[in-house]
């Protein structure tokens, strides 16, 4: 348990937050020793032997902290294990089929090829209008988007259990 991993995150209500919590506790388990933090309070990725980076979806992009995060870290990333995850699609049915197969925003899916992550992964989100802004609230009724919990966490922890085989 010499090497950590980092799980790190951009979460803007918290259910990515959440997301990345579970997996942190999988690795965790594993025998891991983890690090889960908030991808703003990263300034380096030295100290990890593998990183796990994932972000809420909003309008089609990542939060701007992971989107930062990943870009201003490249090159340190493309020298580790890497696996990224993308949580936010609402409704019943495959997160990455109602994403219509994308697994990261199209402007940082350069950035992910040269980084080449061991996975990328998609997960269903969570929509609670409490706490959405007015002007969210507004916009997510416009849309339709559905409302609820639509995260699995059961792939949510096969993914995890994957990374920890992985690095073990």
């Amino acid at each position: 348990m010499a090497e950590k991993v980092l799980v790190t995150y951009g979460s803007k209500h918290g259910a990515t937050a959440e997301i990345a919590q579970k997996i942190g506790a999988v690795l965790s388990e594993s025998g891991l020793a983890v690090d889960v933090l908030p991808a703003e309070k990263v300034t380096s990725v030295a100290p990890y032997a593998g990183v796990v980076l994932g972000s809420g979806v909003y309008a089609g992009q990542w939060v701007s902290s992971a989107a930062e995060f990943l870009t201003q870290q490249e090159s340190a990333l493309a020298q580790r294990p890497v696996w990224l995850f993308s949580s936010g699609p609402t409704g019943e049915g495959d997160p990455l089929v109602l994403l219509k197969g994308w697994r990261v925003p199209e402007k940082l899916q350069p950035v992910a090829d040269r980084i080449q992550p061991r996975d990328m992964a998609v997960f269903g989100g969570k929509m609670d209008p409490q706490t959405l802004s007015l002007p969210e609230r507004l916009i997510i009724k416009m849309i339709k988007a559905p409302m609820g919990d639509f995260r699995d966490w059961q792939a949510i922890s096969e993914w995890a259990s994957g990374i920890g085989a992985a690095l073990r």
